[in-house]
């Protein structure tokens, strides 16, 4: 089943130096563009992460340091992969929990105002987990009837994705054929920052989900102990979380 899209979607994986999101770096990232009219643009890009890969990262996906010794940072990379994506909703395999908040902080480092406001993600693993609770080559194996080739390299991996979403399309009846619907479904939780520390409640409005504030309205944090935000600020927070906690505190500022 083809993809029913109101706009383009960009399905996108990552090597990494880790699984760190606020430390770690991109040593890879692939990204296959598919647009409304079925055409398909990709592109893969080697990324120097300007800090030493492990040895026992190597040793799953293959990059060493020396192979991306002479490739472009991801500060050069970042307009390049923006534009790409700019236009387009999300996809990859267990992206919502990876894969986009580590992008986000490439983002974000390199200077490119990232962000999720105007468009959804899907998140393919996570159909799988719910259907049938299985790892991409066995997604693969099952809905495609074929062996992945190359598992863990980004461009074998995001191909794989991009066909294994087709074929849970083919196989659930009840998955819906839209974007939004399939980024709903994918959804773990509420949270506004991807890495989870400020979350939305029932009502709607942002709460802190960790430490002495949780469960609290960030407006009242904000109101009544200023000097958390600037603790937070200048505490190991993803540069993501910050990005959203000055946008709550602006509104806040702007609506006196």
């Amino acid at each position: 089943m083809e993809l029913k899209l109101n706009r383009p979607i960009c399905f996108f994986d990552l090597e990494t130096t880790g699984i760190d999101v606020g430390k770690d770096r991109i040593v890879e990232i692939a990204v296959v563009k598919i647009y409304p009219n079925g055409n398909k643009e990709s592109k893969t890009w080697l990324v120097n992460p300007t800090i030493p890969i492990p040895p026992q990262t190597t040793a799953i996906h293959g990059i060493s340091d020396e192979k991306v010794a002479n490739e472009p940072t991801f500060n050069e990379l970042a307009p390049h992969v923006y534009n790409m994506i700019k236009d387009s909703d999300l996809a990859g395999f267990n992206s919502d929990r990876f894969d986009i908040p580590l992008l986000a902080e490439e983002m974000l480092r390199a200077g490119v105002d990232f962000d999720m406001k105007n468009r959804v993600s899907v998140d393919v693993q996570t159909i799988f987990h719910k259907k049938e609770e299985r790892t991409l080559s066995a997604a693969y194996k099952f809905y495609c009837g074929e062996t992945l080739e190359n598992a863990h390299s980004a461009n074998a991996d995001t191909e794989a994705t991009y066909e294994i979403l087709k074929a849970q399309l083919d196989r659930y009846p009840d998955l819906e054929n839209d974007m939004k619907t399939l980024s709903e479904f994918t959804t773990r939780k509420k949270s506004v920052d991807f890495a989870g520390f400020i979350a939305m409640n029932k009502e709607g409005k942002e709460v802190f989900a960790f430490g002495k504030h949780k469960g609290v309205l960030v407006d009242d944090v904000l109101e009544n102990e200023p000097g958390y935000f600037n603790w937070l600020q200048n505490a190991d927070f993803p540069l993501y979380t910050k990005k959203v906690l000055t946008a709550i505190k602006l509104r806040k500022l702007n609506t006196k």
